[in-house]
């Protein structure tokens, strides 16, 4: 029987310096957050150094200062600027068109907090509803020649687990020594949703945390309340335990 709590406080202490978290906790600014966060949890898929290493550059490139860049982009003039960033199954028209909707919704709610309250309820038992509004409303096409934006912000409805969106509703919303909690007086942690990646997956089936065997959005809610038994008021944060024990199992393994 796995002890979940003896296994966060094994981890919680560890602020990783590998984790792409660790870029967040370089600014004050809510704004420089929000927009630091989105952007590297967008883009956390595949081995950890390369996309530390990707989101080094595009922070680079703006000149870290994430909010001012924003206020002043434009995608049809500030192309060449991200020319070669191409990351896996995305090119760098996808990471404009990115840079775009969070323009657009900064423009209108002047927070991503703001653009996530407008569908979130206290009433609701998660953030389900919020989620697919807050998706919805990132995934505007500004650009033609888009690779694989459907990947970097996906569709809720399509059923998968939308590991990267709820990942950074963690990094918002949880506060201790890994995630910020810039969100967690408006948001209830108590609400958020597993997110769920291969890493993940492979522990709550190894510790038949849940029998369901489809890795998809059904499955990040099933696990979710699963772990409310363990912690009804934070249920999500078990995430980055159970994700690096497992990172360390098969780094130990190759």
């Amino acid at each position: 029987m796995i002890n979940l709590d003896s296994l966060y406080k094994k981890y919680k202490s560890i602020h990783s310096a590998e984790d792409p978290v660790r870029f967040l906790h370089q600014y004050e600014d809510k704004r420089d957050i929000e927009i630091t966060g989105l952007v590297s949890a967008c883009y956390s898929y595949g081995q950890i150094g390369v996309i530390n290493r990707f989101i080094e550059e595009f922070l680079s490139r703006i000149e870290y200062r994430p909010y001012l860049f924003i206020m002043s982009f434009n995608f049809k003039k500030d192309v060449k600027l991200f020319e070669g960033m191409n990351y896996r199954f995305n090119n760098h028209f996808d990471l404009i068109n990115l840079l775009q909707n969070i323009k657009v919704n900064f423009g209108e709610y002047g927070s991503l907090l703001n653009l996530f309250k407008v569908r979130y309820s206290d009433e609701d038992k998660n953030i389900l509803n919020a989620l697919t509004f807050f998706s919805d409303s990132m995934r505007k096409s500004y650009l033609k020649n888009l690779m694989g934006y459907d990947y970097l912000m996906p569709d809720v409805r399509n059923n998968s687990t939308c590991k990267r969106l709820n990942l950074f509703l963690r990094w918002m919303v949880r506060r201790d020594e890994i995630d910020t909690g810039i969100w967690g007086k408006e948001i209830d942690k108590s609400k958020l949703l597993m997110p769920v990646d291969i890493h993940v997956y492979r522990m709550a089936r190894k510790f038949k945390l849940i029998k369901r065997k489809s890795c998809d959005m059904k499955f990040a809610v099933e696990l979710t309340e699963k772990l409310k038994k363990y912690d009804a008021k934070d249920p999500v944060k078990y995430d980055f335990a159970l994700c690096h024990d497992d990172i360390q199992l098969c780094d130990t393994s190759n």
